[in-house]
């Protein structure tokens, strides 16, 4: 991982992310700070930004609780804390693959506490 701490806010509810090192969370973070309006789909947040990466080769059909991702087809940054409408048991799926940009930090299930259409803000933390 790397020193790219952000914050991400909404409806009073605030979490931190670490960013790895890839090249779409690079280009995350030199986008920052991003707003947009939370749409849910299961136990995702998701919402468009201003940042336009290519799927990865090594892009993931599922991933972990409190992934923090990329969605190339909707140019969307996404939040997962659970499963999805598209999710197995036992698993996280999003509608396609995502480009893993980092983790929350602590229990992102918090963010269930987010309704639809909540204007949602990711800045860098401590900035």
């Amino acid at each position: 991982m790397s020193d790219r701490i952000v914050q991400i806010s909404a409806s009073g509810v605030k979490v931190t992310a670490e960013l790895n090192d890839s090249v779409t969370a690079g280009a995350l973070w030199d986008a920052l700070p991003v707003t947009g309006r939370a749409q849910t789909w299961g136990d995702e947040i998701y919402f468009s930004i201003p940042v336009s990466a290519d799927e990865d080769v090594d892009a993931q059909e599922t991933v972990e609780m409190g992934a923090v991702a990329y969605w190339p087809p909707g140019k969307a940054l996404c939040l997962f804390w659970g499963p999805t409408p598209m999710s197995a048991p036992g698993e996280i799926r999003p509608a396609s693959a995502v480009n893993v940009m980092g983790v929350i930090d602590g229990d992102p299930a918090v963010l269930d506490g987010v309704p639809d259409g909540a204007e949602i803000v990711v800045e860098r933390a401590g900035g």
